[in-house]
């Protein structure tokens, strides 16, 4: 029953497989990103109280969704890999990182382009979001340079991993902040019954599938390349690289 899984755990099997499902995740994506582009940008009307400035959402929402998913997705990557010793989950878990920091840097910068019309001013410290959501983007640099401090790769893997399991309490603190604590930041209004036209809600959705998908794509690409780096040593590397196809 879990044959497949043990094959999927296999960094040859898996570099395999995820040539074949990266362009199956990439084209449908940025297709769904290009579509919902047009129609929050020229389509959907602007908001009563925001006016144009409200369609900064359509790429502010999915990127500060994916900062909290692909940190998520690295510290459990990494429990997997301290609690069962998988080595493909360590790989899961470095390849996450700089695209997770990248989506929440992204989720910062469009946070404050929103905020300077909104506000009337470009950060706000104290803010509970928006200084989660940078604890959030130090906890990325944080876990990308412990584990590139660490030469021995099996103790970087340990070591970072268990720093990405302390950094999930922020993740918590991230997504409750506008709930527990007074914020500038607007609550929940996605997925909240009444807070968003159809009109408006609908491309926000079909935008967040296409970044999803984008995502998992370009963590493919980026696990392939962690697992070539670390296989490098090993005998079906050195047969890929001699092969006519050379591992395409």
């Amino acid at each position: 029953m879990w044959k497949w899984f043990h094959q999927l755990a296999s960094p040859p099997h898996f570099y395999r497989i995820s040539a074949i499902l990266a362009p199956w995740l990439a084209v449908p994506g940025l297709i769904l990103i290009a579509y919902a582009a047009w129609q929050g940008l020229f389509v959907v009307p602007m908001d009563y109280q925001q006016g144009d400035a409200f369609r900064i959402i359509y790429v502010h929402v999915p990127s500060a969704y994916l900062s909290m998913m692909a940190y998520m997705i690295m510290a459990t990557s990494g429990a997997i890999g301290l609690i069962w010793r998988i080595k493909l989950s360590h790989a899961v878990a470095a390849a996450a990182a700089p695209i997770g920091a990248g989506f929440t840097f992204l989720a910062l910068c469009t946070g404050s382009i929103w905020g300077k019309p909104m506000w009337g001013t470009w950060w706000e410290w104290g803010d509970p979001r928006m200084m989660s959501e940078l604890i959030l983007l130090f906890l990325y640099f944080g876990y990308m340079a412990l584990r590139s401090s660490i030469d021995d790769t099996t103790k970087a893997d340990k070591a970072s991993a268990v720093l990405a399991l302390v950094g999930i309490v922020n993740v918590v603190i991230v997504h409750f902040s506008v709930e527990w604590w007074s914020s500038l930041h607007q609550g929940q209004t996605v997925f909240k019954k009444g807070t968003m036209d159809a009109d408006m809600r609908i491309p926000l959705l079909i935008m967040l599938l296409g970044f999803t998908l984008l995502f998992g794509a370009m963590l493919l690409r980026r696990i392939r390349t962690e697992v070539l780096f670390r296989e490098r040593r090993t005998k079906w590397v050195r047969e890929m690289i001699l092969s006519p196809e050379g591992g395409a």
